[in-house]
């Protein structure tokens, strides 16, 4: 199968914005219309997310361009040629994105997660200081969504990050009184040169595993989203709950990121994956075939 030349031929941005201006409230009416899922996983017991919340943080780059994700058309018809293919169970989004997956139709019978904590934005002095500017439990609900994500960014040294772990330890305990998944993201992080770099050892992220799953005033509905890492037994073997896989950065040798997530999915915590990138933009510009090749590892 070729990739299309351009994934935005597939939208029609200029019906979007003249249904936003005329008729906000379909987005609305259309989410208590769609059909939804009857669960969280389907008859294999995995979940498998595409994910786009990345550009509400002003994280636009994908691979080697910095500004990948800066075209809405592009990144809306890359993310409806992801969710028609076969065992692509839903999607992660903020609400300008899921608003306008609404309005075309593309959520019916998904696994729909909204992204909750985007105040961190990439590249800023309070990046740490992760505040939730987006979703609320509240509106999820009122959604008919399945659940909220929330990044959780862990840095000795800077005080902003118990500001964070609160929001997110209240946003968990708000999802659970709804019966929703909280999806928690958790890293150890620190400045490297001014920049927040994400520490993936082993050791890093068997910590912040132990962190995130321990956020909030229950955990029944608590999934973990991680890394995957050179050695995931450690981290794996630290939790009980669900993880789901995070896919990450676009990887020029995509081939062995799929081996090491294929290896990683035959542990009995881990229920799916979550990626964005890796797949909405691979090195040769084919989504279908990319998300064709992951859901074979499932």
């Amino acid at each position: 199968m070729s990739a299309p030349t351009s994934y935005a031929d597939r939208v029609d941005v200029g019906a979007l914005v003249t249904t936003r201006v005329r008729e906000p409230g379909q987005v609305a009416r259309l989410a208590e219309a769609r059909t939804r899922p009857t669960g969280l996983v389907g008859s294999t017991g995995r979940l498998m997310l595409v994910a786009a919340d990345h550009p509400a943080r002003g994280a636009l780059g994908a691979g080697s361009d910095p500004m990948a994700m800066a075209h809405r058309g592009e990144l809306l018809g890359r993310l409806a040629a992801a969710l028609e293919r076969p065992g692509v169970d839903g999607v992660l989004g903020t609400p300008d994105i899921l608003d306008d997956l609404l309005l075309m139709g593309a959520l019916e019978g998904k696994v729909v997660i909204g992204s909750m904590n985007r105040g961190g934005l990439a590249g800023t002095v309070f990046e740490l200081d992760d505040r939730f500017t987006a979703y609320d439990a509240e509106q999820i609900e009122r959604s008919g969504f399945q659940g909220g994500k929330m990044l959780v960014r862990i840095d000795p040294d800077d005080h902003a990050s118990v500001a964070t772990l609160e929001a997110c330890a209240r946003a968990v305990g708000d999802l659970a009184d709804r019966g929703l998944m909280a999806m928690v993201e958790p890293f150890l992080s620190h400045r490297v040169d001014g920049r927040v770099r994400n520490d993936l050892s082993t050791d890093a992220v068997v910590r912040s595993a132990a962190v995130g799953a321990g956020l909030g005033r229950a955990s029944a509905h608590t999934w973990l989203k991680l890394p995957v890492v050179d050695d995931m037994d450690p981290v794996l073997d630290s939790t009980t709950l669900p993880v789901l896989l995070l896919g990450g950065e676009v990887s020029a040798d995509q081939e062995a990121q799929f081996a090491r997530w294929k290896r990683t999915l035959t542990h009995p915590q881990v229920r799916g994956m979550v990626v964005g990138r890796s797949l909405l933009y691979p090195p040769d510009g084919d989504v279908a075939a990319a998300v064709d090749t992951v859901l074979e590892m499932m």
